[in-house]
């Protein structure tokens, strides 16, 4: 099947890749395309519990969130088959060529038991931090929390990731709002969808999405995490929504882990 599923750069890419990444020249700011797709620049001082993962070569793979001091939420496919040692977690950094903030050693990674693939669900992976990092942190979306899913909702999506589908990474933390979409929009676009482990968001004619290497990266309303960036067809394509790993149901095994 011709799609782009999966919205992360593959570990065993990421991994071949890292070192050519991390030497190549510094790109100027107006090299810079300022969105996620279709988003503008944020600040970790705004968004302070949003984080980045990256390799012991400091090159950014996905996203994560920050749930508890030294607790970080992201994608099962951004860490099945990673080891602890092979993943960082970084904090309070905007810019990717800097070493601004605090930068964590994972000591244990928890998946899903029943993740496979993302577009299977159950994509929701807990990272446990070699320290407490002193930070606010985002509560999770509970069972009772129905009302944060509603069509139309307009949420919040953070990445440092392609601009466009198969494009370059952002050099900076990006944001951009898009809509909540009803499970049947959702299903109409993706025949394995299913709204007890995930959840849709975005324009019907497109143009603002997550995208490659936002994957794990945050889907906020109403003060809370309620998803995890999943999977889509490209990137901000028309009546292609991006999927999100739908936390609520998963709130009693992920708060397990806390």
């Amino acid at each position: 099947m011709a799609k782009t599923l999966h919205r992360l750069i593959l570990s065993v890419v990421v991994t071949a890749l890292a070192s050519i990444f991390m030497t190549a020249p510094a790109a100027n700011a107006d090299d810079v395309s300022p969105m996620i797709v279709g988003g503008t620049r944020a600040s970790t001082a705004t968004y302070p519990w949003v984080v980045m993962l990256t390799t012991t070569a400091n090159f950014q793979f996905c996203g994560g969130t920050l749930v508890k001091a030294n607790k970080v939420v992201t994608a099962a496919h951004c860490v099945k088959g990673r080891t602890p040692a092979s993943t960082r977690v970084v904090h309070g950094r905007d810019d990717k060529q800097t070493t601004v903030g605090t930068t964590a050693n994972v000591t244990k990674i928890w998946v899903h038991p029943s993740y496979t693939t993302a577009t299977a669900g159950y994509d929701v992976a807990v990272l446990t931090l070699d320290r407490n990092i002193s930070s606010a942190t985002l509560p999770l979306a509970t069972p009772a929390d129905t009302a944060l899913y509603a069509a139309g909702n307009s949420a919040l999506i953070l990445g440092w990731g392609t601009t466009s589908s198969g494009g370059s990474a952002s050099r900076y933390l990006l944001k951009a709002n898009v809509p909540l979409t009803s499970d049947a929009t959702c299903k109409t676009a993706y025949s394995q969808y299913s709204n007890t482990s995930m959840v849709c968001a975005g324009f019907p004619q497109g143009g603002v999405d997550t995208c490659q290497g936002d994957s794990g990266g945050p889907l906020v309303f109403g003060g809370k995490l309620i998803g995890d960036t999943s999977w889509g067809q490209g990137c901000a394509a028309p009546k292609y929504p991006g999927v999100y790993g739908r936390i609520a149901p998963y709130y009693s095994v992920i708060n397990a882990q806390l």
